[in-house]
């Protein structure tokens, strides 16, 4: 993460901590500071085309705008008549919607006439004018179609009254419409604002809470409050166009990590360390067939399961990015899957996407039960239409209960390897997302031990992943380095085909930093395990390729520690020499009691 990333999101990070910790938990007020956050991103990249598109006509208005803010008067004397003009538009709309709807009642046409009402007059609600605004009440019949055509351009629409440059003018002067605007502008960009819906995308940013104020003008304020203060720390954001996005992409992780921390345990189901990130995404972007080298090809889909905030998705989007810019490559993805079974940490995935620069039409993220395979794109039992994808990175919930029918061992992904337990899912996860990986393509999942070496089913399962020879790595973490657990964890790297006909051994549970109650990988120890894994290099106590013969001789056993010890031998004691040391020790105590009690009987002392 660069340093202006860092350093907004300790400034955004203070913010919440400031306007929001004490009114609610950090899992309550994370949804608020983040949708703020993406609202600001798009309404930014937003008015950077809409400049480019309007040209000269938003220098005009811009100009005309400063002078209207900068005289009450005038201002009001123009909401007046804008007012006005609206109203006259609207009889000419209705009369059109009218005599293409003749079979509407009157009910239907005031609700219809009520609705346009608003929205057009919506663009006066804020204490100023912005250009935008301006150029849509100079421009009414111009409207629909001008959205039409920035929907092409910037795949996304917004309405002037709901950016984030009126909303934030709004928060300065404590405008008592801005709750209520803010309300419809995450309604319209819910349903609005994209080719592909983003349906309850800010249902968990409840601007009605009691959390926020007691009634509604007392929530208005605090969140003008939270407002003003966060786009106060965004003005110091550099206006390059290239850094700005980047700033605000890891800044936004750079927020979702220190949410996670203050959530506890919690995190785990939604944020995965930028290390542990790092490491996989580095891995699964080699070529699958020599690990020495990187993909070169274009990739065929990308999968996370179980993903989150999405982090893990990006991290790979984004490695794949610098490959392209330091090779001179033009790697492209052909789409890109999550899934994710939390509503909140759903609606965190999808707007991270957009936040890190990922069009609408390049991700595809469901909200659903994975062990349930909920999502029809993928319970698809049509060999010819099934989904497959070259790239398939996890990091599950560990050891989790699960639910199944007695049907379950027919299910297409458990019925040629078995059935987890219902008392631990990791495999249930790690065979759900094998059976989607193509015959090219690389899995790394993270999962605890216990699914090296336990027993009943899970062996079974075990045993049938080693034999087909699936299992291509496996790489131990060190302890305590995740918010949602202190026990270790390891990477298993899967393949459907591979080169090798052994299973390579990294244990790296002593390659940590200690920072404070947790352990940190940095960049040495996050690019030892990634070279060693590149090159399969063996090194004592560190890594070791594990012929299978060797494994079945330990009973398809995977611990570790088994092939790789990290224990330092223990030293050879020579008793002979410990007797002849304890020997010498006491002649030394003898002579020098002795000498001693020669001093005190020249003091006429009693001896010892």
């Amino acid at each position: 993460m660069n340093t202006g990333a860092k350093e907004l999101g300790s400034v955004l990070w203070k913010v919440a901590c400031r306007e929001l910790r004490g009114k609610m938990k950090a899992g309550d007020f994370q949804d608020y500071m983040l949708s703020f956050l993406f609202l600001y991103y798009i309404s930014d990249n937003y008015l950077d085309f809409i400049k480019k598109e309007l040209g000269r006509d938003y220098t005009d208005c811009e100009k005309e705008c400063e002078e209207l803010n900068n005289d009450s008067d005038a201002l009001s004397s123009a909401k007046e008549r804008y007012k006005k003009d609206i109203a006259k538009f609207i009889k000419e709309e209705m009369q059109s919607y009218i005599k293409n709807n003749p079979e509407t009642s009157q009910e239907a046409r005031e609700d219809e006439k009520n609705r346009k009402l608003k929205n057009y007059e919506e663009l006066l609600a804020g204490t100023v004018i912005t250009p935008l605004s301006l150029w849509y009440l100079k421009n009414l019949p111009d409207i629909k179609p001008f959205e039409s055509q920035m929907k092409k351009k910037a795949h996304f629409v917004i309405k002037p009254q709901y950016l984030w440059d009126n909303i934030y003018k709004m928060s300065l002067k404590e405008n008592g419409e801005l709750l209520r605007i803010l309300n419809s502008g995450f309604r319209f960009i819910e349903a609005e604002s994209f080719d592909i819906a983003f349906n309850g995308l800010f249902s968990e940013v409840n601007l009605n809470s009691e959390k926020l104020g007691k009634d509604n003008p007392h929530r208005n304020i605090t969140v003008c409050s939270i407002i003003k203060e966060l786009g106060n720390g965004l003005l110091q954001i550099s206006t390059d166009k290239t850094k700005k996005n980047d700033i605000l992409g890891d800044a936004y992780e750079y927020l979702i990590s220190q949410f996670a921390s203050g959530s506890g345990a919690k995190a785990g189901e939604f944020y995965t360390p930028q290390s542990v990130s790092n490491i996989l995404s580095e891995i699964v972007t080699l070529d699958s067939q020599d690990s020495s080298k990187q993909k070169r090809t274009d990739i065929k889909g990308i999968l996370d399961f179980a993903c989150g905030s999405g982090s893990l998705l990006i991290n790979v989007k984004k490695h794949i990015n610098k490959i392209n810019e330091e090779s001179g490559s033009n790697i492209k993805i052909s789409q890109i899957y999550g899934q994710e079974k939390n509503v909140t940490t759903y609606n965190l995935a999808r707007m991270n996407m957009i936040l890190h620069g990922i069009k609408d039409n390049e991700f595809e993220i469901f909200h659903g039960d994975t062990l349930a395979n909920e999502w029809s794109k993928f319970s698809e039992r049509n060999p010819s239409k099934k989904i497959e994808c070259e790239i398939v990175v996890a990091n599950p919930p560990f050891s989790s209960a699960w639910e199944h029918t007695n049907g379950i061992r027919e299910d297409f992904r458990f019925v040629n390897h078995g059935v987890a337990p219902r008392s631990t899912a990791d495999f249930a996860f790690l065979l759900h997302g094998l059976h989607f990986l193509r015959d090219n393509g690389t899995m790394a999942i993270i999962l605890p031990h216990g699914v090296l070496f336990r027993g009943g089913e899970e062996e079974n399962i075990r045993k049938k992943l080693i034999n087909d020879q699936n299992i291509d790595a496996i790489i131990g973490l060190p302890a305590n380095l995740f918010y949602s657990t202190g026990i270790p964890v390891c990477i298993i790297v899967l393949k459907k085909c591979k080169k090798e006909d052994d299973i390579f051994f990294i244990n790296a549970n002593k390659e940590f930093t200690k920072e404070k109650t947790r352990n940190i990988l940095e960049d040495k120890h996050i690019q030892k395990i990634v070279n060693t894994y590149k090159e399969r290099k063996e090194e004592e106590n560190y890594s070791k390729r594990v012929t299978i013969d060797i494994i079945k001789q330990n009973d398809y056993n995977l611990n570790i520690s088994r092939y790789v010890s990290t224990a330092e031998e223990e030293k050879i004691i020579d008793l002979e020499q410990v007797k002849d040391d304890l020997d010498n020790i006491g002649a030394k105590i003898t002579a020098t009691k002795e000498k001693l009690n020669g001093y005190l009987r020249q003091l006429d002392l009693s001896e010892f």
